[in-house]
């Protein structure tokens, strides 16, 4: 009479585990496992050289980026000059935007012996790469990114560089097999799609990229001073709307003098109710190291006119040593080309021997 079925996978589970160590045994000496080799744990992140950076910048990513370098083993900082011409620029003006934000950079607290700072059209697998990876892209794909609807919008038309510039986007940061990318919200969806080109390059030519993870600023949005609505921007039509870390101490107080704010004369935190008077606490935080709640302790007992002033001082005290300094490393330009030739090199010495990887996978070679 046969054994019931429960008695017989017994049995069956019992004789199995009795040979696995001998099974393991012969597996190890007659097929060592190869191991792939780790991944290194790599920062990479861009920015655009439209000029000096303003006070949201400095504490919505800047401020970031210098403890990055500090956290991580690999990290790369890139002035993203071939992005910044899907908008028509004057040449000259581009060269000094490009000293001018090395400059910034450095002075901000990004330090070159930490961190690869480059600039990316000197580091042409960039574009090459961007071929291949806009070859795996699907144009429905790109069409339904916020940047080409937001700026294809305002323009009733784009360049195919905007209509493209996620996927350049992808290529700076899969060419060093970047691990992790400090981005705003509104920068989300670009990862993804970076995320996306990972799975789909690997699906087509083998196990190759990792898909990188985001780093989300804990640091509230800045807003313009003169539309809480809006986030602060260079681009501003409006001069008092926006702190440039340049900025002297009189044009600083000036700007959060004319602050927008609303006839309420005590100082809380309610960004719904309250955007005005709740951006220049989240700026005072900020600047000062407070939380939201001692921010606004500190202004107990003032009017939001007297807090204004508080909040000057803040930012006035935080930027003073970094416009000093950027004033002393533009004074030497050859000493910025020098660092970003540097930067180039090295940024090189990883891309290039990605992108022979690729082209190998791809068939070119």
């Amino acid at each position: 009479m046969a054994l019931p079925l429960r008695t017989n996978l017994k049995h069956f589970i019992c004789l199995i585990q009795r040979f696995k160590p001998l099974e393991r045994c012969f597996c190890a000496a007659a097929c060592p496992e190869i191991k792939e080799p780790p991944i290194i744990a790599r920062v990479f992140s861009g920015i655009q050289p439209t000029g000096v950076p303003h006070l949201g910048n400095y504490l919505g990513a800047l401020e970031n980026w210098v403890a990055l370098q500090n956290e991580y083993p690999s990290v790369l900082y890139s002035i993203v000059d071939l992005h910044s011409i899907t908008q028509p620029q004057n040449p000259d003006k581009l060269r000094n935007n490009i000293l001018d934000m090395a400059a910034s950079l450095l002075a901000c607290g990004i330090n070159p012996e930490k961190a690869i700072l480059f600039q990316q059209s000197q580091v042409s697998e960039h574009a090459e790469f961007c071929w291949i990876l806009g070859c795996l892209t699907s144009m429905p794909r790109l069409r339904h990114l916020p940047q080409w609807k937001m700026k294809s919008k305002q323009k009733n038309e784009g360049s195919v560089g905007l209509y493209i510039y996620p996927v350049l986007q992808a290529s700076d940061i899969l060419l060093y097999k970047s691990t992790h990318v400090p981005v705003g919200e509104d920068q989300v969806q670009h990862l993804e799609l970076a995320q996306d080109l990972a799975r789909i390059f690997n699906l087509h030519y083998g196990e190759l990229f990792p898909e990188p993870q985001a780093l989300l600023s804990s640091t509230r949005k800045v807003k313009s001073l003169r539309d809480p609505s809006s986030k602060m921007s260079k681009s501003d039509s409006q001069a008092m709307a926006t702190i440039f870390i340049t900025d002297s101490p009189d044009d600083i107080a000036l700007k959060i003098r004319r602050a927008i704010t609303d006839f309420t004369s005590e100082v809380t935190f309610d960004p719904q109710a309250r955007p005005g008077v709740s951006n220049l606490v989240t700026i005072h935080a900020a600047v000062a190291r407070l939380s939201v709640e001692e921010a606004v302790s500190a202004a107990k007992g003032l009017d939001t006119g007297a807090y204004k002033g508080l909040v000057s001082e803040a930012v006035i005290q935080r930027l003073a040593p970094i416009r000093d300094e950027i004033q002393r490393l533009k004074a030497d330009p050859a000493h910025l080309e020098a660092l970003l030739a540097l930067g180039n090199r090295r940024a090189r010495e990883l891309a290039v021997p990605m992108l022979d990887e690729v082209r190998h996978r791809v068939g070119f070679s």
